[in-house]
This record gives structure tokens, C-alpha cells and sequence, in this order.
């Protein structure tokens, strides 16, 4: 009889593994968490964490605006 693998009831990080700072919004452009919030996610507690996990979908579209391109660039007629 195997004793069943002993398992921490963490949350998991949000990692993606495209890790990339947004130069204007300053969050990570994979899993959207701050510099702050990455450095110091195993120190969080759960509830620190969840909030963290519960705010990232509000932060999605602030990385979908398009400054325009070269459109934007482009003499206007």
C-alpha cells in the first residue's frame, strides 16, 4: 500500500512563460502580474495571491490598445 504524494495547497502561479514588460503599463505581458507581484509570489499568502488571480482579467485589455502603427505615422490626406 503507497502512501498518497503529499501535495501543498498552493495556488499556481500565472506564469506562462512569456515573460515580457509592457514598457507603458509596467505588467508582465504573459501572465499580467507586476514586477512586484512576480518577485514576491511565494512570499504571498493564499488570500494574496487570490486577489492577485481575481484582478488579472481587468488588466488584459489595458495591453489591447493599439498606439496605431504605422498608420498612425502616415501624413494624414
Amino acid at each position: 500500500m503507497s502512501e498518497p504524494v503529499w501535495k501543498r495547497d498552493e495556488i499556481e502561479s500565472p506564469c506562462v512563460k512569456i515573460c515580457v514588460v509592457h514598457p507603458v503599463e509596467r505588467i508582465c505581458v504573459g501572465c499580467l502580474r507586476t514586477i512586484d507581484e512576480i518577485g514576491g509570489w511565494g512570499r504571498m499568502t493564499p488570500e494574496e495571491r487570490r486577489a492577485v488571480m481575481a484582478d488579472l482579467p481587468s488588466r488584459a485589455p489595458r495591453l489591447r490598445q493599439r498606439r496605431g502603427g504605422r498608420s498612425a505615422r502616415l501624413p494624414k490626406d
